[in-house]
């Protein structure tokens, strides 16, 4: 019986392609969109929708709420000015920020919430 080995080198030398090029559109992206013309535009079709949203309510079903959620997101995704009056809001209504930060799918207040229910099962130590 032959067996073959492969050496712990070859295996660590070995790159998953698919992530490798994953992470480098990941990276073009990012760039992209860091670019100021990028930055505005994006912010500018979020207060566009933002502004349609009630008129996209008019019609039945849900469209007023998706694009008031798109537009939010778009804006406070560019705007420091709107990333600052969000927190105020969240602090302001801690209930609403909730559901918010639950629409605009964010992970950092999972993070924090599984943080504190940890503490709470621990003892709060």
């Amino acid at each position: 019986m032959v067996r073959a080995t492969i050496s712990a080198r070859r295996l660590r030398a070995s790159e998953c392609i698919t992530t490798s090029i994953h992470m480098a559109k990941k990276r073009l992206w990012k760039r992209f969109i860091d670019q100021p013309v990028v930055e505005w535009t994006l912010f500018a079709v979020g207060l566009i929708l933002l502004l349609i949203s009630p008129l996209v309510g008019a019609i039945p079903g849900p469209g007023g709420v998706l694009v008031a959620g798109v537009g939010l997101a778009l804006v406070l995704k560019t705007s420091m000015w709107a990333k600052r009056h969000y927190v105020r809001f969240k602090r302001w209504r801690p209930k609403a920020g909730r559901w918010t930060d639950w629409a605009l799918q964010r992970r950092s207040p999972r993070r924090r919430e599984a943080i504190r229910k940890a503490q709470q099962t621990s003892g709060g130590n």
